[in-house]
């Protein structure tokens, strides 16, 4: 018999939730074919047969909370299986205490008595590092209302209540005619609760410009073809940004750091995170070491990220790490938005649609295409002129992309 593992999640993702199971106790299963699919903060993640087999048990129900090392199932060897075994009603989300050998200890009656908020293990142990009570965080999103670490984090980014009957639980309004209500995927409640905590957070500003496109466009007209005959990819316009946002942080590193405690973190590379639209929401890959790579390095690697984001097939580590942020509201027609920032980034840039106006150029009214950007940045570390600077530069360089070319 081979016990199916949850594997490990990646950087801060220390608990998953199962989301759904891909085949049921009884089928035949191939090795390294999909079993369970668990949703995590920030994305899904398959588990595939560890051999060839008969799934013979599983273990956690749908809607439980697992830590990486826990059993969810075991596959037996052969092409017949025995009776199925149905799913434990409310398992419980604990780490073997020797990771791929000993299974974690199940529940199999209720995990939470009623009136009160059992927390899972990873909540537990923020709870008693934040010196949170389960009163205080109330009831949980959890299997069986089990507290989770999400609900934990959610406690933490409320504001102090300003009277005693503040920190009573709001009951549901009625739903009228023709309403329907949905729970929130883990990955829309991370990203909600993210977003607020980046407002609730930094001293967040935005200022904004102008970008002429016409040079950058007459420059990939003149190159697509030949570029992508070369390189196997498109040349798109994302590059220039990459390259441009890249030359304007070297020269303004507070643009690329981070605040940690009172401290300051400035580094020396840039892993610019591209947000791009998922079947779940809003993701962002990272580009690693931007500032060492082509142009078709750059586009290569985000064409790729692009498809992995629309098969659901991002992986955990290409998502971590990022130090600045660009995201292109241009492609669903926005004209001008101000970005959120991704903590813990200090900056983010915007790019938005190009749209044919009018400009003063020499006198003379001509009809130019132009796209507004946006920065968005953390006042606490980025002062405004350097945050005017920095989007002065990402102007200059898409205007003339020779600059980039000739690095200046």
């Amino acid at each position: 018999m081979t016990d199916i593992l949850v594997p490990t999640l990646g950087e801060s993702v220390s608990t998953a939730t199962v989301a759904r199971w891909l085949k049921k106790a009884g089928e035949t299963v191939a090795a390294d074919e999909p079993l369970v699919e668990l949703e995590t903060d920030k994305v899904t993640v398959e588990v595939n047969a560890p051999s060839a087999g008969v799934l013979e048990a599983i273990a956690v129900a749908e809607g439980a909370e697992v830590e990486p090392g826990a059993v969810l199932g075991s596959i037996t060897a052969g092409g017949a299986a025995g009776a199925p075994k149905p799913a434990a009603p409310a398992p419980a989300a604990a780490t073997p205490a020797t990771p791929h050998v000993e299974a974690p200890r199940a529940v199999t009656g209720p995990v939470a008595v009623p009136g009160t908020h059992a927390p899972l293990p990873a909540a537990a142990k923020m709870m008693a590092e934040k010196g949170a009570t389960a009163e205080a965080v109330g009831a949980g999103t959890g299997k069986d209302g089990r507290i989770t670490k999400g609900d934990v984090l959610d406690y933490l980014a409320r504001p102090a209540p300003v009277a005693a009957t503040s920190a009573a639980p709001k009951a549901a309004r009625a739903l009228e005619a023709g309403e329907e209500r949905v729970k929130m995927t883990r990955l829309r409640a991370t990203i909600a609760r993210r977003l607020k905590e980046a407002q609730n957070t930094a001293a967040m500003l935005t200022t904004f410009n102008e970008v002429d496109m016409g040079a950058a466009m007459a420059l990939r007209t003149e190159y697509k073809d030949v570029f992508e005959k070369k390189h196997g990819v498109k040349l798109g316009f994302m590059s220039f940004f990459v390259k441009a946002c890249v030359a304007a942080l070297k020269e303004f590193p507070a643009v690329n750091a981070e605040i940690d405690g009172d401290e300051f973190v400035y580094k020396n590379f840039v892993h610019m995170g591209i947000a791009v639209g998922g079947p779940s929401g809003l993701v962002v890959p990272v580009v690693r070491h931007a500032d060492q790579m082509s142009f078709a390095e750059i586009e290569k690697t985000i064409a790729g990220y692009g498809k992995k984001a629309r098969d659901g097939a991002l992986k955990l580590d290409e998502l971590a790490g990022g130090s600045f942020t660009i995201t292109n509201g241009g492609i669903y027609g926005s004209l001008m938005s101000t970005p959120i920032l991704n903590p813990p980034q200090s900056g983010i840039l915007g790019m938005h649609k190009i749209q044919e106006r009018p400009m003063a150029i020499g006198g003379k009214v001509e009809i130019r295409p132009m796209m507004y950007i946006a920065l968005s940045y953390d006042h606490r570390i980025v002062d405004g002129k350097e945050a005017v600077s920095f989007l002065v530069r990402v102007k200059e360089s898409i205007e003339d992309p020779r600059r980039l070319m000739l690095d200046i």
